[in-house]
This record gives C-alpha cells, sequence and structure tokens, in this order.
C-alpha cells in the first residue's frame, strides 16, 4: 500500500492560506497544502545562486501548478528540489520536477520499490480504489514514480548563496526515511509530515520516536516550523502540542 501522509500540529485539516503562492521572510515563497488532494505544502528558498524546492508535489498537475505560480512572481524554478519522504503526494510529480531531486538513501529504496509496485495496471488499479485522494488527482492521469538524481547519507549542507539549506535525516513516528530541511539565515525549518503516526499502522504515534524526533526539534535553532498540512506556525507552538501527544 501507497498511502499519504498528514501532518500533526495546530491549524492541520484547516483550508489553509489562500491557494496562492505565499511568501515568509525575505527569501522563502510557498504555495499551501490542498486538504481536498491532500496535496502538502510546496516551497521554495531562493538563494543568491541556487533556488531549492522542499518536496516535489503529488502530480505533474501540483508540480505545474506551484511553477507555474513561481512563473507569475518573477522567480526562479528550482535548481534543486528535496524530498522530505517517500509517501506519494510528497514525489509522484518528481518526473516533473526542474532541476535534480535529493533524497536519503532509504527514500531512493522505498521509491524503487513503489515503481516496481505500480508497473503492474493492477496495482495502479488497487491504490486508486483504496486511496480516495489518489483517485481523485489521478483521475485522468497515469502514475509515473520516479528516482532520486542525487542520493545522500546521514546529512548534506547546500550552499544556495546567502542562504544555507542544511538537508538532514531523523528518527520519526511517521516514517523511516524522514528528512528535514533547516535553513538557519531565515529561522526555518521544514518537517514533512514527521510529526505525524505510522500510516501502515492505524497512524499510531510511536511515543519513543516521537520524542526523539522532539529533542531533534529542540536542538536546532529555528523560530518557524513548516508542516506538509499545515499553515507555518512557530517552533515553541509546534514542540508544545507534540508534547500533548508524547505522555
Amino acid at each position: 500500500r501507497l498511502t499519504h501522509g498528514r501532518g500533526v500540529g495546530p491549524r492541520v485539516f484547516g483550508e489553509g492560506a489562500s491557494m496562492e503562492l505565499n511568501k515568509l521572510g525575505e527569501r522563502t515563497f510557498w504555495l499551501p497544502h490542498q486538504p481536498e488532494n491532500d496535496r502538502p505544502m510546496l516551497v521554495l528558498l531562493k538563494g543568491d545562486r541556487l533556488a531549492l524546492a522542499v518536496d516535489a508535489g503529488a502530480s505533474a498537475a501540483h508540480v505545474e501548478e506551484f511553477y507555474a505560480q513561481l512563473d507569475d512572481a518573477g522567480l526562479p524554478r528550482p535548481d534543486l528540489t528535496a524530498i522530505t519522504h517517500w509517501h506519494w503526494d510528497h514525489t509522484f510529480g518528481m518526473h516533473r520536477a526542474h532541476g535534480l531531486t535529493v533524497a536519503c538513501r532509504r527514500t531512493g529504496e522505498l521509491l524503487a520499490q513503489a515503481r516496481a509496485s505500480l508497473a503492474d495496471p493492477a496495482a495502479v488499479l488497487a491504490l486508486k480504489r483504496s486511496e480516495e485522494h489518489i483517485a481523485r488527482e489521478y483521475a485522468e492521469a497515469g502514475i509515473v514514480v520516479a528516482l532520486p538524481d542525487v542520493v545522500f547519507d546521514g546529512e548534506l549542507l547546500l550552499d544556495l548563496g546567502g542562504l544555507t539549506a542544511r538537508v538532514l535525516t531523523a528518527a520519526s513516528p511517521h516514517s523511516d526515511d524522514t528528512v528535514l530541511v533547516h535553513v538557519p539565515e531565515e529561522g526555518l525549518l521544514f518537517l514533512g509530515d514527521a510529526t505525524c503516526g505510522d500510516p501502515f499502522d492505524g497512524w499510531r504515534v510511536d511515543e519513543e520516536r516521537l520524542r526523539a524526533l522532539m529533542r531533534t526539534i529542540e536542538g536546532i535553532d529555528c523560530e518557524t516550523c513548516l508542516l506538509g498540512h499545515a499553515d507555518p506556525l512557530g517552533k515553541g507552538e509546534l514542540l508544545g502540542y507534540l508534547a500533548t501527544l508524547a505522555g
């Protein structure tokens, strides 16, 4: 089963901001999550030399919507796209990503398994029948699973020019290929769906892994946290909420 992920935190299930490109700080631009199709937030970080996107979207249509808004705003398309984890809503647009995609080794392995599975049309049909958001996103289009162009282990430091993106693996109750993106100059931390439970175990939140993630967040110098399916929120607000789940 290839399932979607949903972030955990305040305002997760709201309508989000306007479905137009939003600006956060001077160099961060984000397209809000779209609950009707379970599309996650997509982000562009505009450095002086390179532009980095966070996550590749649920489909070609999702990516193209993001790029159209970047074009209209006079912003560059990404040179690099960092993937937070392998789930469909964050990766099935990778084949349309501009520039290179970057993922941890485990994400690459899981995507290779997904691509092999979905080479069977019967598996695609079964997936659409079992996942309403995938059925809605792919009512007409076929599913394409791409592999990352760049694979790393542990941590990768990207100098975008005036901005640094620290791309690092982390323990998480959601998926064992979780990657966070820390941008110290902007005081931002991107978490994808790291804070939610395991979709393959009834969305159960493993308290030990959640506490490990909380320790990671606490140790990162940031002011604002961005989850895949929520509006931006303060670090303290997120940690306070997670503490209620950790017991």
